[in-house]
Order: structure tokens, then C-alpha cells, then sequence
């Protein structure tokens, strides 16, 4: 057996199974996994502090001040953003295809949204959780809404760019799919909230939307666990060896 050739285009330094790179895959994997067990337990507590209120309602209204299910809303607020953090860290190697969507990758645009939903949790709206304009604006429910707003965005950029990621065709079909429904429901259910129409309707619509968010944010982690443990992405020990031989 010859000593390896570090020259050749098998050599150690290629090779996914040398020791860092097994430890980095391996650390990718908890952080997939474990950031999608976060956030299904988000997305469960989320729902159950929904039935117990008996009225319709938006989703932010679960963490307004007086509401029996502020914390309860916290705490899946804090839930998504520390595995939606783990989730992207996971997936930083992912980059879209599309040059106006590449220029800075979905994990990126993950972790804007996980920071700005941190702050959200913890400047909530007020009681009933009004819109903030008009006779009902105060700079803590603007504050709030903005913070929604613009994390939501940057969930759906995220979902765009991975629509049109390289190399992860089962993932860019379901962020294709899972961004325009998210797109068009929350689109739907924002305008019924502005424009004071159908609002209890409008509200559905938003928890809607904001399921199949989160639900996007699962199917991303489990589909960078599933490649990941892939056998055909794996080199064993003995691989290496004889590709190196």
C-alpha cells in the first residue's frame, strides 16, 4: 500500500471523512435536528395557547400585555428563534442560483429574522393588540408590528432563495410551493387587518400562514438532516484508505 498522494485529486484535504470534516457534518446534523424538535414545539404551543382562547384573534395577540398566553407566546417565540438559528446554521453552505437572491445566502436571511423575532418577544403589543395608526398608535405596538412585519419578510426571502438553491432540488420545491401559499395567505390576511374587513376571517388566515412558516422552517432542517445521513454523501474509513492507496 503506497502512502497517500496529497497531490491527487482524492487526497485528504478533498475528502469529506477526515476527522473535522465528519465532526462538522456531525454537528451540522444535531444542529438540523435539534433546531427542527425547537420549532415544532414552538409551532405546538403556539396552537394549543390558540384553543384555549375562545374568540378569534391575530397571532400576535397571544403575547399582548393581560393575555393568559403571553408567556406561553414568549417562550414559542424564543423556541423559533433559537432553532430557526440552528436550522440556519445548518444550512449555510446553501446559496441560491438566481444572482439577485445569492447575494447573501438563506441562512442569513434566517438569522435577521430569528433576531428581529427576539425582539419581538420581548416588546410585545399592548392589550387587544391594535394597529398602530391613527387613534390606536403607540410606539410599542408599532414597534412590535414592525418587528413581525419585517421577520415574516425576511422568512419568506429566505424561502425564495431556497427556492433556487443549487443542489437541493426536494428543498427548493417545497420552498417554491410553501412561499407562494405563505406569500398569498399572509398577503390576503394583512390587507382584511388594514382595511378592517372580515377580520375575524383575516386572522385565520394569518395563523394559516404563519403554520406553514413555521412548518417550512421543519422541512428545511429535516431535508439538511436527511442529506446529510444520506449513505451516498457518506465516505467511510475504509474508502478513504483505498482511495488513497
Amino acid at each position: 500500500m503506497s502512502r497517500p498522494c496529497y497531490d491527487d485529486v482524492t487526497s485528504l484535504q478533498t475528502l469529506p471523512s477526515s476527522y473535522p470534516a465528519r465532526m462538522h457534518r456531525r454537528l451540522d446534523l444535531v444542529a438540523a435536528i435539534g433546531g427542527s424538535l425547537f420549532v415544532i414545539v414552538a409551532l405546538a404551543i403556539i396552537w394549543g395557547a390558540r384553543l384555549t382562547i375562545p374568540r378569534e384573534l391575530y397571532v400576535s395577540e397571544l403575547g399582548a400585555q393581560g393575555m393568559p398566553t403571553a408567556e406561553w407566546f414568549r417562550a414559542a417565540l424564543l423556541l423559533i428563534v433559537v432553532g430557526g438559528s440552528l436550522v440556519a446554521w445548518a444550512g449555510r453552505g446553501i446559496r441560491s442560483r438566481v444572482r439577485v437572491l445569492s447575494a447573501w445566502t438563506p441562512a442569513v436571511s434566517l438569522w435577521v429574522g430569528c433576531s428581529l423575532f427576539l425582539f419581538a418577544s420581548q416588546v410585545t403589543c399592548t392589550s387587544g393588540c391594535p394597529l398602530p395608526y391613527g387613534d390606536t398608535f403607540t410606539w410599542q405596538d408599532f414597534s412590535h408590528t414592525l418587528a413581525a412585519v419585517l421577520a415574516f419578510a425576511a422568512a419568506c426571502w429566505a424561502m425564495l432563495q431556497s427556492a433556487f438553491a443549487r443542489g437541493h432540488r426536494v428543498l427548493a420545491v417545497l420552498s417554491a410551493v410553501t412561499g407562494i401559499l405563505v406569500a398569498v395567505i399572509a398577503a390576503t390576511g394583512g390587507l382584511f387587518s388594514l382595511f378592517r374587513f372580515q377580520q375575524e376571517f383575516g386572522s385565520r388566515l394569518e395563523f394559516v400562514a404563519t403554520t406553514l412558516a413555521i412548518a417550512w422552517l421543519v422541512l428545511f432542517g429535516a431535508t439538511l438532516a436527511a442529506r446529510i445521513l444520506k449513505p451516498s454523501e457518506m465516505v467511510t474509513e475504509k474508502e478513504l484508505v483505498s482511495a488513497t492507496a
